[in-house]
């Protein structure tokens, strides 16, 4: 082997730990959350005392759980506008099964399982079969679903919620299960944080070890490509829309096992919080780069933000300023870093 072909072998080259860390996905939003954490510790005591951990790790775990599958959809070049929406869809269609039509409640969840997988094929063998852009057909199925929570919900409850879910034999259990407390030096810390920790395990397993993971990324960076090499581009797709609504799922059901009720308005808007944690963690918009690590930490930043900013004692209303002004940076940080890791290739 020849000198100039050693220095052209990007796996034999030689390369310093800075610029193997820069290429990471998640390297920006690991410095962004490093610099959030510091800049309202200093503003708040609450902050960083104990109870001030547990509450924005909280609202951290929420965005965060639905930040696996959302990054790892736009990874494989796709978007689901119905993500949040769904959320709501999930834990709804549990309590009226359950509180309404007199069904166990474990049987309700495993009907709301397979309606909600129902709701991800279809998004998926859509955005196959027709190749029209995700973005139309998850936003359809959003205005969809909103109709259909609100309108099944009043129909059904003469009201906007489902409620007295934690009334019903065998809800004990799974309140342990999704909606217990831990207790940490006095304070309660949501167990919903250790299943976020692990499903973000589980999905960075799965995109980087797996071979599911390979067609991810490949179907993200080129699915013409892709397929003329033998990557199932459809299958690949519709798996990760039927991922994204089985993680809906869970977090619906979460949300209405821990407090035994639920708003027929539950999650709409959420969807676009879920696209920026997977932004600010590295994920590219048009696909096949990104980290689902990255987009753990990207919610992480949000949920720091929101209640750092409380703490704080600032006007609340500038929240959302601070979320777009992340996202805006997380976009040109990203450009830089892909273009630099492009190079640093060749």
């Amino acid at each position: 082997m020849t000198t100039a072909a050693v220095r052209g072998d990007e796996r034999i080259a030689n390369v310093s730990v800075l610029r193997r860390l820069l290429v990471k996905p998640e390297f920006g939003s690991l410095i962004g959350a490093l610099v959030v954490l510091v800049f309202f510790a200093t503003q708040s005591d609450v902050f960083r005392s104990t109870s001030g951990v547990a509450n924005w790790l909280d609202t951290a775990s929420t965005v965060g759980l639905m930040a696996v599958p959302v990054a790892l959809l736009m990874i494989g070049g796709h978007f689901d506008l119905s993500a949040g929406v769904q959320t709501g869809t999930a834990g709804l269609a549990t309590g009226i099964m359950t509180t309404y039509w007199g069904l166990h409640v474990y049987a309700s969840l495993v009907v709301s399982l397979l309606l909600m997988l129902a709701i991800g094929f279809l998004n998926g063998y859509l955005v196959t079969r027709t190749g029209l852009p995700s973005f139309i057909i998850t936003l359809g199925t959003f205005l969809g679903l909103q109709g259909i929570n609100l309108g099944v919900t009043k129909q059904v409850t003469n009201t906007v919620q489902v409620s007295n879910l934690d009334l019903v034999p065998g809800y004990r259990p799974l309140k342990d299960i999704f909606g217990s407390t831990i207790s940490i030096s006095g304070n309660g810390f949501q167990i919903a944080i250790l299943w976020w920790v692990l499903f973000t395990a589980l999905g960075s397993y799965l995109l980087l070890h797996t071979r599911f993971g390979n067609w991810v990324f490949a179907t993200g960076g080129d699915p013409n490509a892709s397929k003329n090499v033998g990557v199932p581009t459809g299958r690949t797709t519709i798996a990760l829309f039927m991922l994204t609504s089985a993680f809906a799922w869970f977090v619906g059901n979460t949300q209405i096992i821990r407090f035994g009720t639920i708003q027929a308005q539950v999650g709409i808007g959420q969807e676009l919080i879920f696209i920026v944690a997977a932004v600010i963690g590295g994920c590219l918009l048009t696909g096949g780069y990104g980290s689902v690590v990255g987009a753990a930490v990207g919610a992480l930043i949000f949920g720091m933000t929101q209640q750092g900013i409380v703490y704080a004692g600032w006007n609340s209303d500038w929240f959302k300023l601070f979320v777009g002004a992340m996202l805006l940076l997380a976009v040109l940080a990203n450009q830089v870093v892909r273009r630099y890791a492009e190079q640093s290739r060749r």
